[in-house]
């Protein structure tokens, strides 16, 4: 395996979380933030532009790694992490990058925290490596049909108004989407946009949406616990797409909060993490 050079690259200090770097595959650098020791979580994050692990997960990493080991990856073709050359993306690909991941860091079996597209990704885990997964938590679980707010929440205005406007959708209470947070991620996006990757990463998300969707019946044999998460006003991925996984799953249960958009673990957080750690430690996650 090549070493790859680490970018000169350091997380905004809005999220508050170190960067971490390990080589995942020939010219593949996954970047990621770990908080906590003990049974591994690892945290995969949602689609859109400018999103990161730190995007989705600042507010909650510090907490739940009270409890035990949080690792949240940038996916390829997300946030920070160098892709080898001709990298091809789509929900597979995503997983399998996980599954790297994990053995990068010699991590046999986790527990994975999802949030929209990584709450797909998180299923489909569990579908394809089930000898990984101890269990899983999701929130607003992506692979739903496309609605208007999903479709604009992959293709914002690259204006600092036209982030704010995307953001504004994922939650009910505005007063969230501060000034300093656009700007960090209006500069993610730009990057986003420099290198061409969004189109591709959005492509394939949205091709795999049809072509790759999760299998229903397939998920009935799941076995690992399963906690849904979900906002009663997401407009994003709607409420009902926990409850069609919740009559699916045999060992699902739900937690829905109500006057919440799509991102629970943000517009939520303490009551999130909180839910999160009782959730665990029932579980024998102490």
């Amino acid at each position: 395996m090549s070493t790859v050079q680490i970018p000169n690259y350091k997380t905004d200090p809005f999220f508050g979380l170190e960067d971490k770097w390990i080589e995942t595959a020939e010219g593949e650098l996954t970047h990621y933030h770990e908080v906590g020791e003990g049974t591994p979580i690892l945290f995969l994050h949602g689609s859109g532009t400018g999103v990161s692990a730190a995007a989705n997960w600042w507010l909650n990493l510090p907490q739940i790694g009270e409890q035990a080991r949080c690792i949240a990856i940038d996916s390829i073709g997300y946030g920070q992490t160098v892709v080898a050359p001709n990298t091809a993306y789509g929900i597979r690909a995503w997983v399998d990058h996980a599954v790297r991941t994990l053995d990068a860091l010699g991590i046999e079996k986790t527990w994975l925290v999802g949030n929209s597209l990584g709450g797909w990704l998180a299923f489909q885990m569990v579908l394809d490596y089930p000898e990984r997964v101890l269990g899983i938590v999701s929130m607003g679980t992506g692979g739903a049909k496309q609605t208007a707010a999903l479709k604009a929440h992959a293709n914002p205005v690259l204006t600092e108004e036209g982030i704010k406007n995307t953001l504004s959708m994922f939650v009910v209470d505005k007063s969230l989407i501060t000034d300093e947070l656009v700007k960090v991620r209006y500069e993610a996006a730009k990057n986003d946009y420099a290198s061409d990757r969004l189109m591709d990463v959005v492509g394939a998300r949205d091709r795999d949406r049809f072509e790759f969707p999760l299998d229903f019946e397939k998920m009935k044999d799941i076995s690992v616990p399963v906690l849904l998460i979900h906002g009663v006003q997401d407009v994003v991925i709607p409420v009902s797409r926990t409850w069609d996984i919740l009559n699916t799953v045999p060992y699902a249960d739900a937690h829905i909060f109500s006057q919440c958009g799509h991102w629970s673990q943000v517009e939520k957080a303490e009551e999130f993490n909180t839910v999160i750690k009782d959730y665990l430690t029932a579980r024998g996650v102490k």
